[in-house]
């Protein structure tokens, strides 16, 4: 299939505080990630349109960095999920295909949403998934999610399949 558009964009967390409404106090520090409220009225995740001469993992990059102020992100290796879906544009079906990576921020950044978006919230899994719009969306972080998991019970050591941007 030709798409009309192409964008990359990822599936954004911090490591959480291991404590709030679930609580434990055993030092697990669950995820949470972060979901952009689009002025259409959707929650979906930080991504873009691939600008000529850039990679898509450029593109998410720039993407987050624009969409939220937050430039410190790693990118999670072996993570790389495409979406594809139609959507109306001035009376004109689009096709678009999305490529999703999963990166971590230390959180420390503030976030500063953009003009395309007119709120954020940082949420842990439950939350998070039923505060996205799109099946599509759901089924990402779903896979994001398990692909944490079973990387977190495979090795201790994350260091070696980070890259820096």
């Amino acid at each position: 299939m030709v798409f009309d558009e192409r964008s990359a964009g990822a599936v954004l967390f911090r490591e959480g505080d291991g404590g709030g409404s679930s609580g434990g106090g055993n030092g697990n520090k669950e995820p949470q990630y972060l979901l952009l409220h689009y002025t259409a009225g959707h929650w979906d995740f930080p991504k873009g349109n691939i600008e000529q001469g850039e990679t898509e993992h450029e593109a998410a990059a720039r993407e987050i960095r624009e969409e939220t102020g937050i430039s410190d992100i790693e990118f999670i290796d072996g993570f790389e999920r495409t979406i594809s879906y139609r959507y109306r544009k001035a009376r004109r079906l689009v096709d678009k295909e999305v490529v999703f990576f999963l990166a971590r921020t230390s959180g420390a950044s503030e976030v500063k949403i953009s003009h395309e978006h007119t709120d954020h919230a940082w949420r842990k899994y439950e939350d998070a998934v039923k505060l996205v719009t799109f099946k599509n969306a759901r089924d990402l972080l779903a896979a994001a999610r398990a692909f944490l998991l079973s990387s977190s019970s495979q090795s201790s050591s994350s260091s070696s399949s980070l890259r820096k941007t």
